[in-house]
């Protein structure tokens, strides 16, 4: 398997873009294990700055405490990979900037770092849109690291589009 094109991740982006443009939302993205591709793609769109208000990569438990507001006993208790997690993500991501949408991402790219509970390649992602109920869901997806990742970043732009549409 092959990880996901720049040229599918950039029209994804694209999408998202004129979705949030007719609605005149800005977006911000909390990413853990992407590392800040989803936000990479977006800023390729020309024009992203009237759409895209800030990413945050928050890789540690720390930095998502400290950037986001991710609850330390929602960490402790369900780990950084959660549902659970990016959801507050996804919130912090709303609360600590101007937009009015986010997604979340966060995961286990491997190689390793998987258990049997959290095998490599779940990743836990989570969307949030001022006036709406947060939603999140988690994907299995397989591949390696940067197959993962790619697959993450596609997953969560779909999503979006989803519930922007």
């Amino acid at each position: 398997m092959a990880r996901v094109s720049d040229n599918e991740l950039y029209q994804l982006a694209e999408q998202v873009g004129r979705l949030l443009k007719a609605k005149s939302m800005m977006l911000a993205t909390a990413e853990s294990c992407t590392g800040g591709w989803t936000a990479e793609r977006i800023t390729a769109v020309p024009g992203s700055s009237a759409w895209f208000d800030r990413g945050f990569v928050t890789y540690t438990n720390q930095s998502k405490q400290d950037m986001l507001g991710v609850s330390a006993v929602v960490l402790e208790q369900f780990g950084a990979v959660s549902e659970e997690t990016v959801l507050e993500m996804a919130a912090g991501a709303l609360k600590n900037s101007r937009a009015q949408a986010s997604l979340s991402i966060s995961g286990i790219a491997g190689p390793g770092g998987g258990t049997p509970k959290k095998p490599v390649g779940m990743v836990c992602i989570g969307w949030c849109i001022e006036g709406m109920a947060p939603v999140s869901t988690t994907c299995r997806l397989s591949g390696d690291r940067e197959e993962i990742r790619s697959r993450a970043v596609a997953s969560a732009l779909r999503g979006l589009i989803e519930l922007l549409s």
